[in-house]
């Protein structure tokens, strides 16, 4: 008799843990990501602000995030710079400058273009989720299917009506790294979750799966997103009745 309240006191207590811990994890977590990286950015800034505009100077404790508050200002001053025609023109003597160096021309151009690709042309990133059996038959892998594009892959390789489509692998639950593939576009298995689904499955290790969206399908084949249920229920219409004055007569 006297075991069964401190039993549930103590999974009351278990239970106030972890959720507490839900709680706290992510918001630890997310706030040591965001501290180390502005720490990062102020070791690499501050040493080269004079110390007459530093603020660590005249305060006997330092400012975190001045460095990194004096970087965003610097790249948006390069950016407005190189808007317009002296700046571009400067741009290019530099990249001139670059291309005749053997392993810095190969380093720069290949990262100017993946920052131009990730930040200038969204509209040609990764467009969809999907699954390709991988490494065996019967095992299946997510994969991010990026846009149709005419390559000299294509150009070898595509079969008729059956084109090569680039699709990224990546690694749990590091999504950043992973394997580029070229897969027929028949052995794709397309899904209707987002990228960022697709990325939180990933990084969870499969724990956080999004939600399935049930559809319906009309008869012309079209499918009908989101739920469908029967229409409200309004008033009735009153129905007849049928007095003395109504029924005929005998």
């Amino acid at each position: 008799m006297s075991d069964a309240p401190k039993t549930s006191g103590m999974t009351r207590l278990r239970n106030y843990f972890l959720t507490g811990f839900v709680v706290c994890a992510p918001l630890a977590i997310t706030a040591y990501i965001a501290w180390s990286f502005i720490g990062w950015v102020d070791s690499w800034v501050k040493p080269y602000i004079p110390a007459r505009y530093s603020p660590d100077t005249y305060l006997p404790f330092p400012v975190p995030g001045f460095g990194l508050i004096v970087a965003l200002i610097l790249i948006t001053l390069i950016g407005f710079l190189t808007a317009n025609i002296v700046g571009r023109a400067i741009v290019g003597f530099g990249e001139r400058l670059l291309g005749r160096m053997p392993l810095v021309r190969g380093i720069y151009g290949s990262l100017k273009q993946i920052f131009e690709t990730v930040l200038s042309n969204k509209g040609d990133m990764f467009r969809q989720v999907g699954l390709v059996e991988y490494p065996r038959k019967g095992v299946w892998s997510l994969v991010f299917v990026a846009s149709e594009k005419e390559t000299e892959i294509n150009e070898k390789l595509d079969q008729d009506g059956d084109p090569l489509i680039a699709v990224f692998m990546p690694c749990t639950p590091n999504p950043t790294t992973g394997f580029l593939m070229y897969v027929l576009k028949s052995d794709i298995v397309l899904l209707d979750m987002t990228i960022e689904d697709g990325a939180k499955l990933i990084v969870s290790a499969g724990l956080v799966a999004p939600e399935v969206k049930s559809k319906m399908v009309t008869l012309n084949g079209e499918p009908i997103n989101g739920t469908v249920a029967n229409p409200p229920l309004g008033p009735h219409p009153a129905r007849r009745s049928r007095t003395a004055s109504s029924r005929p007569n005998k």
